[in-house]
This record gives structure tokens, C-alpha cells and sequence, in this order.
């Protein structure tokens, strides 16, 4: 198979350069460029053609928020992580809003972000713990603003209770194989089981599968 092809943006070179080395190690994935701004963001994206892209957020020039706007509606394919030292709530909900599938900060464990990458190349979403916690809270907080009635009756009987051990982890965040290893199953096993929720809930991803879910009552 071949490797994920990566684009690095960040105007910190020290960190780049960091980062560039800790990947290229990896034999899954392949850096093939580095961009200092959010417009050689866009640059290196039409020359390089990454299929993922990690994002700074505040960067001069142009910002990672309207860089990923601009990439995602240029380049539709390609998935964009926002990796960042900031997780205040315009930061994390202005990324997500602009198309990032992923949003992870800077001191993440090496291993954490190589499968936030696998997983963003596969088309799914990732979200660090705590900041996928606060976007299902945002979530519940403006569906009860929007939804004075009561929400119809959550139809729990479609998941088993094993699917809503593994949609309760997968809206904490946790990535494949911490499930596999928080419910002592085969990761592939695991992977089967989110496909199945994704499924039954009707969405395309983990981070709309956390919302639906908590939507539901099912959180």
C-alpha cells in the first residue's frame, strides 16, 4: 500500500522541521511538503497534492481557519487536522466549521497523531478528547436552545449495547485501537462495530456519530 502523503503547515520552523522528522520514520506515511502560511498552504496543496494536510491555526499571511475553507472547497479530496496550541472554543469551532475533519493539539503523542492521519486518509474524523467533549456539550447546549419540545423517544433498541460502549468511547475521542483495548476486542473487530454504528445512525463520520448520539439521548 502507499504511504499517506502529508503536508505540514506552520510558521514555527523548529516544530515543522520536528514533526517532519518524527513522520518520515514512519513507513505508512510520506511528508511531501512543509508551508509556513495558510496561502502556501494552498500553494504547496496544488502542487503536492497531499491527501492530508496538518494545519497550524494562527499564522500570519492567512490564518488556518480561512486556509482550510479555501483548500477544502479547491480540493474537496484532500482532509485537513488542525494541530494547534490553542483549543478555545473560536478556534475549535471556526476549524471544524471550515471543513477540518480533525482537531488535535500540539502535545499529542506521537502515536496519537499518526492514527489521527490513517484515520483522516481513511475519511474519518478526529477530535482529541477533551475538545470532542466540549463539541458534543456546544451540541446539546444549542439543540436545547433550538428545541423547547421534548425530543421524541431515542430509538436505543437500533444499537446493541455493544455498539453504544464503542459510541461512547468513539465520542470521548478515543481512536480504534484505544477501544479495542478499553473493551478487550481485535481492532478489527472494533473498526466493524463503528462502521456499524456509523450506519445505523445515518452519518458519515465519528465526530456527526458523537452528535447524533448525544442528539438521541445514546450519550
Amino acid at each position: 500500500m502507499k504511504p499517506i502523503r502529508v503536508l505540514l503547515v506552520d510558521d514555527q520552523a523548529l516544530f515543522r522541521e520536528g514533526l517532519a522528522t518524527l513522520l518520515s520514520v514512519r513507513p505508512e506515511l510520506r511528508v511531501v511538503g512543509e508551508a509556513t502560511n495558510g496561502l502556501e498552504a494552498l500553494e504547496k496543496t496544488a502542487e503536492l497534492n497531499p491527501q492530508v494536510v496538518l494545519m497550524d491555526l494562527r499564522m500570519p499571511v492567512l490564518g488556518g481557519v480561512e486556509a482550510t475553507k479555501r483548500l477544502r472547497a479547491a480540493y474537496p479530496h484532500v482532509r485537513v487536522i488542525a494541530l494547534t496550541t490553542f483549543d478555545d472554543d473560536a478556534d475549535v469551532y471556526g476549524a471544524l466549521r471550515a471543513g477540518a475533519v480533525g482537531y488535535l493539539l500540539k502535545d499529542v503523542r506521537a502515536h496519537q497523531l499518526v492514527e489521527a492521519i490513517s484515520a483522516a486518509a481513511r475519511g474519518e474524523s478526529v477530535l482529541q478528547p477533551s475538545v470532542a467533549a466540549r463539541v458534543v456539550a456546544e451540541f446539546a447546549r444549542l439543540t436545547e436552545v433550538q428545541s423547547p419540545t421534548p425530543l421524541a423517544e431515542p430509538p436505543v433498541e437500533r444499537l446493541s449495547e455493544r455498539e453504544r460502549q464503542v459510541l461512547r468511547l468513539l465520542a470521548s475521542g478515543a481512536s480504534n485501537r484505544e477501544i479495542a483495548a478499553a473493551l478487550r476486542l481485535a481492532e478489527g473487530t472494533v473498526k466493524n462495530h463503528v462502521t456499524s454504528v456509523l450506519g445505523k445512525l445515518g452519518v458519515r463520520d465519528r465526530t456527526q456519530a458523537a452528535l447524533q448520539g448525544k442528539a438521541l439521548g445514546l450519550l
